[in-house]
């Protein structure tokens, strides 16, 4: 259908509201989606809730920017809506939305927030149930997720004493570039589901504290906005999911190059997503299909939930034979984000890429998958067959579970280059904003400065593998005392309800 250019009023827009003529409004812009219905991973009930009015609230948190302009073909792009025709709407406040804003009021000042168990918890209080579900959720049983707490708690310190630590140091270089803290924030998608600036939280607290910041490929804030959001010099990676058109990923590679990003992470662990139960079941909420998927289709999966409806362009034929065209298209230094093996971490090394990351992606791909902090030992094992160690070419570096700055210092004895967090940063900004942050910053170095004397490491290279016992490291089973802050705020799985009780 060939339509004018011109203004578009939310009268015609509106006209347009069906399963056979649908147009939404994003951000200003009104496009027809009619085709792309039985297309959307969400399910086609969600797009035509929001048929013939604005979408962008709807839109906005659980897509990337730029995700509908991107995907969806130029001659769906309709034109701007006539703002002279727009009615302003008054938002009804739920009664759920209304406990949450209670509980925002009661939030704990951040002088009471002591570790980062604590954002958690209130994160946990006061994010929307859909929020929380796709933030927390993990793949199948939640082993893995909760494996990757208590391998740190089966490493111990052997600390060394009577050694001048009146002044320790931990800033380092990570793939080159200075940090303060031997810790990067590592991606997280979807930041706008838990506030309002999304990862520009963490862009702004991260260049104040000169942290390095991993951007996500799945950012609710388009990719230049978190660069535009940086000071100068401020140092940034970028976490790739590698798209099925490889055009789009050169192009998107490159660009970030040209904006200055200073190292290349790409996810190797997740050809096709896990099975993420908390956040399938957002999609069962209630009978009005909020989140549901096509009804009355044959061989449509409706327990997919907000995970699936942002991933589904992720290519699962990505192998080592694309590993040659990556560095063909880019100078930065590549690293692959999700080794898990030393089989894996030798052929890296080989294909002379730039590092790895021992991750098990959160605990939300393969479920029973051991612990970075626990392959972390092998890996280096084997790295020494091909040199001297530390190797200044090759930088391993581990995440998963990390909420203590003695996880971070057990990992680095081992002979990790520094240590990836990623939800303890997103629930410090769920509940705080970037002053939260800057606050989770701020434990970490009050924790660093203790246990670095107690252990008598004045810098992060004092730090050896004679400073820990990990004989237990692969004991799955044991008498570890309980970690009562993480099971506080742990949610556990949950079964299929009733729709009543009798």
């Amino acid at each position: 259908m060939k339509i004018d250019m011109s203004l578009i009023s939310t009268q015609t827009v509106a006209e347009h509201a069906t399963a056979s003529s649908c147009w939404i409004i994003v951000h200003g812009k009104v496009y027809d989606v009619t085709d792309f219905l039985p297309e959307h991973p969400g399910g086609s009930k969600i797009i035509l809730k929001y048929a013939g009015v604005d979408a962008t609230e709807a839109y906005d948190p659980i897509h990337p920017p730029d995700a509908i302009t991107t995907h969806l073909p130029k001659d769906k792009h309709l034109g701007a809506v006539d703002p002279n025709t727009v009615v302003k709407v008054v938002k009804e406040v739920t009664a759920e939305e209304k406990i949450r804003q209670e509980l925002m009021m009661a939030r704990p000042s951040l002088d009471e927030i002591v570790n980062l168990h604590d954002f958690e918890a209130v994160a946990k209080a006061i994010l929307p149930p859909k929020a929380w579900a796709y933030y927390s959720s993990a793949s199948d049983d939640e082993i893995t997720i909760r494996e990757n707490r208590a391998a740190y708690q089966r490493i111990w310190f052997r600390p060394r004493v009577l050694r001048d630590v009146s002044v320790v140091n931990w800033s380092t270089t990570i793939l080159g570039q200075r940090s303060s803290l031997p810790v990067y924030i590592s991606a997280t998608a979807l930041g706008k589901l838990g506030h309002p600036d999304g990862e520009l939280n963490l862009t702004r607290a991260a260049g104040k504290h000169g942290v390095i910041q991993m951007i996500p490929t799945l950012a609710s804030c388009a990719f230049d906005e978190i660069v535009d959001a940086a000071v100068p010099g401020q140092v940034q990676f970028l976490q790739l999911y590698v798209n099925r058109d490889r055009e789009i990923t050169r192009k998107y590679v490159q660009h970030a190059e040209k904006r200055g990003v200073k190292g290349l992470f790409i996810t190797v662990d997740a050809p096709q997503l896990g099975r993420r139960e908390k956040d399938m079941r957002m999609k069962f909420v209630d009978e009005s299909g909020v989140a549901k998927v096509q009804e009355n289709q044959s061989g449509v999966k409706k327990d997919e939930g907000v995970a699936r409806a942002i991933s589904s362009f992720i290519d699962p034929s990505l192998s080592w034979k694309d590993i040659p065209w990556f560095k063909s298209i880019t100078s930065m230094p590549i690293v692959l984000k999700g080794v898990a093996t030393p089989e894996d971490a030798l052929m890296a090394y080989d294909y002379g890429l730039a590092g790895i990351v021992l991750s098990n992606h959160g605990g939300r791909q393969l479920d029973t998958a051991r612990s970075g902090v626990e392959n972390l030992m092998e890996v280096v094992a084997a790295l020494k067959t091909r040199g001297p160690w530390p190797n200044p070419k090759f930088e391993v570096f581990v995440d998963g579970g990390i909420r203590r700055a003695s996880d971070v210092l057990k990992a680095i004895a081992l002979g990790a280059s520094a240590v990836g967090v990623g939800r303890a940063f997103m629930y410090s900004f769920c509940a705080y904003g970037q002053d939260g942050v800057e606050k989770a910053f701020e434990i970490f170095r009050d924790e660093l400065e203790m246990n670095m004397r107690l252990l008598g490491a004045c810098t992060i290279d004092d730090l050896t593998p004679e400073m820990v016992d990990a004989n237990a490291i692969h004991s799955h089973v044991g008498l570890t005392p309980p970690d009562n802050l993480y099971n506080t705020t742990y949610q556990p799985l949950a079964l299929a309800k009733f729709k009543n009780k009798l």
